[in-house]
């Protein structure tokens, strides 16, 4: 009996210690680094919020050094000041970043401007402006922490918008912009597989966000879309427009895509993210016209019955996603 005793004790503490044993290493795992740029309003700051609520440390990329405060007070995040135009500020912000040692499982290029005006007027420093930071940003950034993304296995993501399917009148430059993102995600997608890293884009739609403030600003500061425009009247709605844009539906969704991305097991591709029924359906039914503008009288023309097994076939391949 003493013997069963002994070898009972011995079983008790080996399971205790072995419990013990994982329960420390899991809790001395380190947190997923992941670094967001435009992080301190609007789109970018919900992102921040809510992957450092739920188990992830956050790099907060801001433009401005007096934007650094505020980020800093937030838990689990660290401000990082850096121009994504700016090749000399990007270096130094890796270097900072693998200073720091947590390594980097996740970057999120959010940072992006919005520039609006005809494309018969647009002067050309103002398309280059656009697509400065919103395309040759997310380029500059994901080339330069590339290396520390790979080694961690990691996940990229962009925001994009779904002005990357839609476009309209005196949205040109914003939604080339756009459109560039959704190109540069399918190919950086497969250009990354190799290395098990996984490419993403965030669609929104209309939320609550400083950019049309920003693209305002822009407008009064530089006057590049004048009064003997041809397009007064858009100009003047449009101003009015962007005067709303901070009072759009709260982007916790946006938030929650970057969380998904960054967390699931199987993230998507694409996360569009609307406020709106009418937004998404407006979305998808314009890339629905697209195919069909595609289709239209070309030399294969295919017919209803091979349009609707293409379809058929494609959401039989997503579904398995």
């Amino acid at each position: 009996m003493r013997q069963l005793s002994v070898i009972l004790l011995s079983i008790m503490l080996l399971v205790s210690f072995n419990g013990h044993t994982a329960q420390q290493s899991k809790s001395t795992t380190p947190q997923k680094a992941v670094l967001v740029t435009g992080s301190n309003s609007g789109l970018g700051l919900r992102m921040t919020q809510e992957l450092s609520q739920h188990g992830f440390y956050v790099y907060a990329g801001v433009l401005h050094k007096h934007e650094m405060k505020a980020m800093n007070a937030m838990k689990n995040v660290t401000a990082v000041q850096f121009d994504v135009r700016n090749q000399n500020e990007i270096d130094a912000a890796v270097n900072f970043v693998e200073k720091q040692g947590r390594g980097l499982y996740g970057l999120i290029n959010n940072a992006g401007v919005a520039v609006f005006g005809p494309m018969l007027e647009l002067p050309l420093e103002q398309l280059q402006y656009q697509l400065d930071v919103n395309v040759f940003g997310p380029y500059r950034v994901t080339q330069a922490f590339a290396p520390m993304i790979i080694e961690n296995q990691g996940r990229i993501a962009t925001t994009g918008s779904i002005a990357g399917i839609l476009s309209s009148s005196m949205f040109g430059a914003y939604s080339m912009s756009k459109h560039a993102v959704e190109a540069y995600t399918d190919a950086l997608s497969k250009e990354m597989a190799r290395f098990d890293v996984s490419v993403h884009v965030i669609e929104p739609g209309n939320y609550a966000a400083n950019i049309g403030n920003a693209a305002k600003k822009l407008l009064d500061d530089t006057q590049y879309w004048t009064d003997d425009s041809q397009y007064k009247k858009e100009r003047d709605n449009l101003i009015v427009g962007l005067a709303q844009t901070d009072k759009g539906a709260d982007p916790v969704d946006v938030g929650r895509a970057a969380l998904h991305i960054m967390q699931s097991d199987s993230p998507k591709i694409r996360y569009m993210v609307t406020a709106t029924e009418q937004q998404a359906d407006a979305t998808v039914r314009r890339q629905i016209s697209k195919m069909l503008e595609l289709n239209n009288g070309q030399l294969h023309q295919f017919d209803r019955a091979r349009l609707i097994k293409m379809l058929d076939e494609e959401m039989a391949k997503a579904a398995k996603k």
